[in-house]
């Protein structure tokens, strides 16, 4: 009963997923109260339901955002720069975000990606323009 809309919980042990609804069951004639949780994977979009006993424990991913200078794209692969360090692990999204931070880069912008990670895997979520 402590997981509210907006969390992030982790779907069978792989899948880190940001919560959009829950509801509970009442206790049957034998049982426990059940717990319906419906949530969208992070990196995929994917939408996930869940459905556990509502006194059962649930693991939580260590989501981190933030925030990089575009530096260089090459080879499908950001250069960012977080103040002094540098971050060359990250790739450039396949969808109509990565087409258009290419192209405001190619056009000369000076550019802002958000990045989100979690369980070891980072991917860019949002761009913005330097101003």
């Amino acid at each position: 009963g402590q997981i509210r809309k907006g969390e992030y919980i982790l779907i069978k042990d792989q899948f880190p997923c940001k919560v959009v609804d829950t509801s509970t069951s009442k206790t049957g004639k034998h049982g426990h109260a059940k717990a319906r949780i419906v949530c969208i994977d992070i990196f995929t979009g994917n939408k996930h339901e869940e459905m556990s006993p509502s006194h059962h424990n649930l693991n939580v991913p260590n989501v981190t955002r933030k925030e990089y200078d575009v530096m260089d794209i090459e080879d499908g692969y950001f250069t960012l720069l977080d103040g002094q360090k540098e971050k060359t692990d990250v790739k450039v999204p396949e969808d109509d975000l990565g087409k258009q931070i290419k192209a405001d880069f190619d056009d000369g912008k000076d550019l802002i990606v958000t990045v989100v990670s979690a369980m070891g895997k980072s991917e860019v979520d949002k761009v913005k323009e330097d101003k």
